[in-house]
């Protein structure tokens, strides 16, 4: 673990889930934090959340990212083990990624993210009508 605030000992004495904490040599929270981090990752599980989708198709909901960012953010996921790669053997060339058996379990999390962001919107924390930047 790459971390410059806490030695191993110092992170698991901070965390909440301490007693829960101490089984692991890295955080749990520490270690979600990593798999998730990254420019649109969590945007990409979303959007593959139930369905299967081609490159172009995700390029498509992410106008704003670039093909060698969208590629570079699906390898971290499929190295990690949430999304799959298929590739079919026909020309053009056939991609298609979709959520593994790891990567669905982390739908009721998305789930309640975007719940958590309805409801934010509602109570009117932030202007509905302004984009987010």
């Amino acid at each position: 673990m790459d971390d410059k605030f806490f030695s191993e000992n110092e992170m698991h004495n901070t965390c909440y889930m301490r007693e829960k904490c101490l089984r692991y040599k890295v955080c749990p929270m520490v270690l979600v934090q990593q798999l998730l981090s990254g420019k649109r990752k969590i945007m990409i599980l979303w959007y593959l959340s139930g369905k299967v989708l081609r490159f172009n198709d995700i390029k498509k909901r992410l106008p704003d990212v670039t093909p060698k960012m969208l590629t570079q953010q699906l390898r971290g996921l499929e190295e990690d083990h949430l999304i799959f790669r298929h590739v079919y053997p026909v020309v053009p060339p056939k991609v298609e990624y979709g959520l593994t058996d790891l990567g669905e379990k982390i739908i009721p999390i998305l789930e309640m993210m975007h719940g958590f962001g309805a409801e934010y919107l509602e109570l009117g924390y932030k202007d509905n009508n302004k984009e987010i930047s």
